[in-house]
């Protein structure tokens, strides 16, 4: 189930350095700080479809070119 590189020992030994290595005090602001980054760039993609959504199509062009009189 838990095949591949992350498994469930080597995400505990990962969060074990990063306790070393930033200290106890330190890690919830870095989450908290990776936690808002992820919701700013969930809030960029979801505006950046709406603006895609809201732009006008380009007119159809004309099969045949229009003759001058």
């Amino acid at each position: 189930m838990f095949e591949g590189i992350f498994q469930p020992m080597h995400l505990m030994i990962i969060a074990g350095i990063a306790l070393l290595i930033f200290g106890p005090k330190k890690l919830p602001e870095l989450g908290k700080g990776m936690g808002e980054g992820i919701r700013g760039f969930k809030a960029a993609m979801q505006g950046r479809e709406k603006e895609k959504e809201e732009q006008p199509a380009l007119p159809p062009t004309p099969a045949t070119p229009e003759e001058k009189i």
